[in-house]
């Protein structure tokens, strides 16, 4: 892993799906001006950077994660110098920009396959993963067949227009199968490297990485994959050395030996991540019937492999992910963020989980998101015509809205002191003001029941204790009195050697 810039010492993200962001010029979908439109509200909120998912040109049978060229923005969203605008204004406001990058695969349109896909030798050929003979398929893949006069089958990564593109096999057990240092693998990855030069001398400051575990195939250990993006960490060094890199990998120690510097915990997987929000007995429920010693145990078992080096980031939600207000109400969300405002690495928030956007249901699918497709609807900006995202038709846009009366704004919650939207707002200032809560401070969980407790410490021996109970009635815990620094939800009282909170209630505590 390699040192790092130094904003992410204290970065704080905000996740934008362009598509549902801001709509600049009413044809009902989000666009990159739009995005450029709310950098100022991005930054009030007290975020310092943005990961903007796929804004490339593309099909849109994966809502983007299928790439026809990735050296150009999609129309719908503006245009290469649009992206520019947005990474030169970001900079002068003190944010930084990660693009989301899809190395594992292409769409069915992209010139690469074009040229793959012809039965005559070209430089293409071995792009993408592909056996010698039609009737073979690669196994343990989904594959595409007898779609050109090219003998063979061609791996697909997710959908069936997701071509897997070939960055070799680990272990070679069929003559069609490369190593990772063949020259077809070698040419993809330099290909995917070019990319990123591109969009980083465009003023891009890094790449959250599409599954970027997945690489190199047959590689159950994760060594090939390790291996190649050491490769791509060695030229970001010399060409790019303050290039962040953050992996959809869920694997820390993996992702951090192979040069990224953050990793997320996955809702898929064996993080535990579910236990906490998403389940059928959520931790931060206030039934108090949940449990948080898987999530702590793995947590911790995690972050000693890892080394305590580079940072494992817990997001709020994301696009592929139900919405966070589905499982937890408005009191049970503060003490949520709290717990997410307050954990080691850099936290994630996913638009409109800062004033409890909900999942809307009974949407057909769009552009392949399938269960997905609810949380990923337009930003609800306001109390005007679509919630001031757009002034298109309702029937135009991108996505319905949440058609509830009494469904959350941006202008509403920031008009209310007690709402959501100004609690998250006050965590994360409490946050950046306090040593012991940044990224790479240490954790030492005390207790995983309820409350909910562990102890931040800071390189230079600052100390903060917080304590979370997300119950239903009132819990304890027995401390030392310090400074309280931010209180979430009810009543905190201190007595005979005990913290008591009210249910639903966290407390930040600076040690003596």
């Amino acid at each position: 892993m390699s040192k790092g810039p130094a904003w992410l010492k204290n970065a704080i993200f905000y996740e934008i799906y362009p598509q549902s962001f801001m709509d600049s010029n009413d044809d009902g979908i989000g666009d990159i001006q739009g995005i450029i439109s709310k950098l100022d509200y991005i930054k009030e909120l007290g975020c310092n950077a943005i990961w903007i998912n796929p804004c490339f040109e593309s099909p849109f049978g994966d809502a983007g994660y299928d790439v026809s060229d990735y050296c150009k923005v999609a129309p719908r969203y503006g245009t290469n110098d649009d992206l520019k605008e947005l990474f030169s204004i970001a900079h002068k406001k003190g944010l930084h920009i990660l693009l989301d990058l899809v190395p594992g695969h292409t769409s069915l349109e992209h010139p690469w396959f074009k040229e793959s896909m012809k039965a005559e030798k070209n430089l293409y050929t071995d792009r993408y993963v592909w056996t010698d003979s039609v009737w073979e398929e690669v196994s343990g893949m989904g594959n595409l067949r007898g779609m050109s006069d090219r003998d063979g089958s061609c791996a697909v990564n997710f959908f069936t227009h997701q071509p897997a593109l070939n960055y070799g096999f680990y272990k070679c057990q069929r003559p069609w199968q490369q190593s990772p240092d063949s020259p077809g693998p070698s040419a993809t990855l330099n290909a995917m490297i070019d990319v990123m030069r591109f969009w980083l001398k465009m003023g891009c400051d890094g790449f959250r990485v599409d599954m970027a575990g997945s690489l190199v195939k047959h590689d159950e250990e994760g060594k090939g994959t390790i291996a190649l993006w050491k490769k791509v960490r060695a030229v970001l060094d010399k060409e790019f050395p303050d290039a962040a890199m953050v992996s959809e990998w869920g694997e820390a120690d993996k992702s951090l030996q192979a040069g990224f510097h953050m990793d997320f915990l996955l809702h898929f997987g064996n993080s535990h991540y579910t236990d906490l929000f998403r389940s059928e007995k959520p931790y931060f429920s206030s039934k108090a019937n949940g449990s948080a010693y898987e999530f702590v145990n793995t947590y911790i078992r995690n972050y000693e492999k890892s080394e305590r080096k580079g940072l494992m980031c817990i997001p709020s939600g994301n696009h592929d992910m139900g919405r966070l207000a589905a499982f937890l109400n408005p009191a049970e969300l503060k003490v949520a963020f709290a717990f997410l405002l307050s954990m080691p690495g850099a936290p994630f928030i996913y638009y409109g989980d800062e004033i409890g956007m909900r999942y809307v249901t009974g949407l057909t699918s769009k552009e392949g998101g399938y269960a997905r497709t609810g949380s990923r609807t337009p930003m609800q900006w306001d109390s005007s015509v679509n919630a001031g995202f757009s002034k298109a038709k309702a029937e135009d846009l991108y996505l319905p809205q949440d058609s509830s009366e009494d469904r959350p704004t941006v202008q509403a919650q920031r008009a209310d002191p007690n709402s959501l939207w100004n609690e998250v707002h006050s965590l994360i200032e409490c946050r950046k003001a306090c040593q012991a809560l940044q990224p790479y401070s240490d954790i030492e969980f005390l207790q995983a029941e309820y409350p909910l407790v562990y102890r931040r410490k800071s390189p230079e021996g600052k100390s903060v204790l917080v304590i979370i109970n997300a119950s239903n009635s009132k819990r304890s815990f027995e401390a030392a009195e310090g400074k309280t620094l931010h209180i979430t939800g009810g009543k905190v009282i201190y007595s005979n050697g005990l913290y008591i909170l009210d249910p639903s209630t966290a407390l930040f505590v600076e040690e003596n």
